[in-house]
């Protein structure tokens, strides 16, 4: 920030298994949002590392280092980002059709059906509650079939009951589907219901402890 520098992030060192569920949770402005970013190839670090399935995130080309998110990661936002004039169909098919590939109907439409949404294909986002718009973002995560989905504050728009039913699907829908997730919150409620909770203050990656 002009001639201030800000360190964000302080000597983390972390690793995340295949199918595991974390929940990273920490206090407004402790880090979580830029260590998720970091590890899901959004914010290139000053220093240091970041591997996956073996390979340095960051040493390929801007354009190699997209075609891996788009192929491997699935990422769901606070805020949804969904495109306002598509339909929840059209926006689920949106990562295939980046891809430059053949956009995959019938896996949308199985997204959308698994998320509780197989009657709301051809609405618009505006036509959908709040909690319907995360499920659509959810299932868009998931029609490529990543290896890792990252989730930024996925709850924190909704009431408890809706974040709640989010989580759990988020949580069934991963397991069933041996993929491996990510969960960045600040209610440390939600941090318990994953196989491990991680905490960062300050920075500083806090020491982790498995739920039971």
């Amino acid at each position: 920030m002009g001639a201030r520098r800000i360190e964000v992030l302080r000597g983390i060192s972390m690793e995340i298994a295949h199918n595991e569920a974390v929940f990273l949770s920490g206090a407004s402005g402790a880090g979580k949002t830029t260590l998720l970013y970091t590890l899901a190839g959004l914010e290139r670090p000053e220093s240091g590392t970041v591997e996956f399935e073996g390979r340095r995130l960051y040493s390929g080309s801007s354009t190699t280092q997209a075609r891996l998110r788009n192929e491997k990661m699935g990422f769901i936002f606070q805020g949804y980002f969904l495109l306002p004039e598509l339909t929840a169909l059209e926006n689920v098919l949106l990562p295939a059709m980046i891809a430059g590939g053949r956009a995959r109907r019938g896996d949308a439409e199985e997204s959308l059906a698994a998320v509780g949404l197989g009657d709301r294909m051809q609405h618009l986002p505006a036509e959908l509650s709040g909690g319907e718009q995360q499920r659509v973002a959810i299932a868009r995560a998931l029609t490529n079939n990543p290896d890792i989905i990252f989730a930024d504050e996925p709850t924190g728009n909704l009431d408890s009951k809706t974040g709640d039913a989010i989580i759990d699907l988020l949580l069934n829908l991963t397991r069933e589907r041996n993929k491996t997730l990510l969960v960045v919150t600040h209610d440390a409620r939600l941090a318990a219901r994953g196989d491990r909770q991680l905490h960062i203050k300050d920075g500083v990656l806090q020491q982790g402890q498995l739920n039971s």
